[in-house]
């Protein structure tokens, strides 16, 4: 079904291998992930081990079958050393910017504690609630906020909201980031850069599309899942369009001189 490039196979391989090692290991390889700068479990060494890391069967899977689907005809084109360049830079990439989005969320987040600190109104909180609190659990401080303008002197209330606050933030602040999604973006666009009009069929899709159009349509839907993110969603939208941005940045220094397409 597939026909595997030497590059394609041995990426495959590590991947399975670290996922097999982080599920049987005693405490896995969990400093292997991409945690957030400022954290006390981030190393600079997770902008690259984070990309052979995954959260399950179905992610390795999803981003395996991808690689397989369409890296072959790219390293056939690049070669398998520029292939492989071309993943890492994307993987890189990807986490460093989403890394940068995430030191100024947390930063933010930090700031409206001490913001609530200084003034607890249910103002501060309200804003907190609507900037940080909607991925995890929106209308979580509701309640809170109502019970706060009614009795603004509660010290105990107030403490208890900025424990509250805390908890969220160390969650945010300890929360690791994990896969290959952010290279396999960047495999998605050079794909569709240079074999447009290759016809994929893909699920749920129930007709065909050309690549050309595929992947656009899917960065637009991971940049409009990154903005208006669900609770309970726990995907990096944003490391995803991260990989795609990086993609198109390379694709370009690469075959700005191509004139054929396929």
């Amino acid at each position: 079904m597939f026909q595997l490039t030497p590059t394609v196979r041995n990426l495959l391989i590590a991947n399975v291998v670290f996922f097999l090692l982080a599920n049987t290991l005693p405490g896995g390889l969990g400093l292997l992930a991409l945690y957030p700068v400022g954290s006390e479990f981030f190393q600079p060494w997770q902008f690259l081990t984070y990309m052979f890391m995954h959260g399950g069967i179905g992610h390795i899977f999803s981003n395996m079958f991808g690689l397989m689907v369409f890296g072959p005809l790219l390293e056939q084109r690049w070669g398998g050393q520029r292939f492989l360049i071309f993943w890492l830079v994307c993987g890189l990439g990807s986490g460093m910017l989403y890394s940068g989005l995430r030191y100024y969320e947390i930063n933010k987040m930090r700031q409206n504690i001490e913001a609530f600190q200084q003034d607890p109104s249910d103002l501060h909180l309200q804003d907190f609630a609507d900037e940080h609190a909607k991925q995890y659990n929106p209308g979580a401080f509701d309640a809170v906020v109502r019970q706060l303008h009614a009795t603004p002197d509660d010290s105990g209330l107030v403490q208890g909201i900025l424990n509250s606050m805390q908890e969220l933030y160390n969650r945010s602040l300890n929360m690791p980031m994990v896969g290959a999604s952010g290279a396999l973006f960047g495999v998605l666009f050079a794909f569709a850069y240079l074999f447009p009009n290759t016809t994929l069929f893909i699920f749920p899709l129930p007709v065909p599309i050309k690549a050309k159009y595929l992947v656009p349509l899917y960065g637009l839907y991971e940049l409009y899942s990154g903005v208006n993110q669900t609770p309970g969603d726990n995907v990096a939208h944003f490391a995803h369009v991260a990989g795609l941005l990086v993609g198109f940045v390379l694709v370009m220094l690469w075959e700005r001189n191509r004139k054929q397409f396929y």
